[in-house]
């Protein structure tokens, strides 16, 4: 199966039709507002674009300084074990 450009596909007759039944189902009031709503969508994903690649770049700036090392954390110590014996004298071993 051999498929042309779209001018082939649809042809003038076709346009025609397919104009005709926008109108119809937009109605000739709403296609103006439908086409600013297109316009506004487009620059919003057009901006969106390029916040998205500037973004990227600020982030792989940050990435290419290296971090500085963390500190490593002070040990913990234990606290003394205090044995608290029957006859109610306390002993601490450490």
């Amino acid at each position: 199966m051999h498929f042309g450009p779209p001018s082939e596909i649809f042809g003038v007759d076709g346009i025609i039709i397919l104009v005709v039944v926008v109108l119809v189902l937009f109605g000739s009031t709403q296609i103006p507002k439908l086409a600013r709503s297109l316009g506004s969508a487009q620059k919003e994903f057009k901006k969106g674009i390029e916040e998205g690649g500037s973004s990227d770049d600020v982030a792989s700036e940050t990435k290419a300084v290296p971090a500085a090392p963390a500190a490593p954390p002070a040990p913990l110590q234990a606290p003394p074990v205090v044995e608290v014996h029957v006859d109610g004298q306390q002993r601490s071993s450490s």
